[in-house]
């Protein structure tokens, strides 16, 4: 699909269950682009954006009936100032339909499901190299961070 408008006509929409796959797709062909393959099953991303506690808030860009991107939101938290926020995880346009104002609206949406939720902020990170998606952030009133000190992890047993 070669959209060549400068500004998205389409909707943003929660995913649904039947839209998994076309998520799945999606969430494969971003990991691709980072270099990284991607592991997950419908399960586990059913489990993660379904039901009556979602664990990732996943909403759609749709065009004509077609899928042709999608945010991923996480809650965060300023616990010491009792603050609520969300992290724009994931963000991800089909190569078609870039640069025609599908980002932006995606972007827009999360901060209304934010504002919704009675956040502070929203919060979103970005490869050092992707001054585009800077530049898009900083035209729509995001301010940038300082980097955050050290973090740890460590791998847990899986819950089935």
């Amino acid at each position: 699909m070669n959209i060549e408008k400068r500004e998205f006509y389409g909707m943003i929409r929660p995913a649904r269950e039947h839209d998994l796959e076309v998520v799945r797709d999606m969430i494969s062909s971003l990991a691709s682009h980072h270099g990284d393959v991607a592991t997950l099953t419908s399960a586990q991303l059913a489990r993660d954006i379904l039901g009556p506690r979602p664990w990732v808030r996943v909403l759609l860009a749709e065009c004509r009936g077609v899928c042709i991107g999608y945010v991923a939101l996480c809650p965060l938290s300023k616990m010491q100032f009792g603050m609520r926020g969300m992290d724009l995880l994931n963000l991800y346009v089909v190569p078609d339909a870039r640069r025609t104002g599908v980002a932006k609206a995606l972007i827009k949406a999360s901060q209304d499901v934010a504002e919704q939720e009675k956040c502070d902020f929203l919060a979103v990170g970005t490869h050092p190299d992707n001054t585009v998606a800077q530049d898009i952030y900083r035209a729509l009133g995001f301010d940038s961070l300082e980097a955050p000190g050290p973090r740890f992890s460590i791998a847990l047993k899986p819950q089935v």
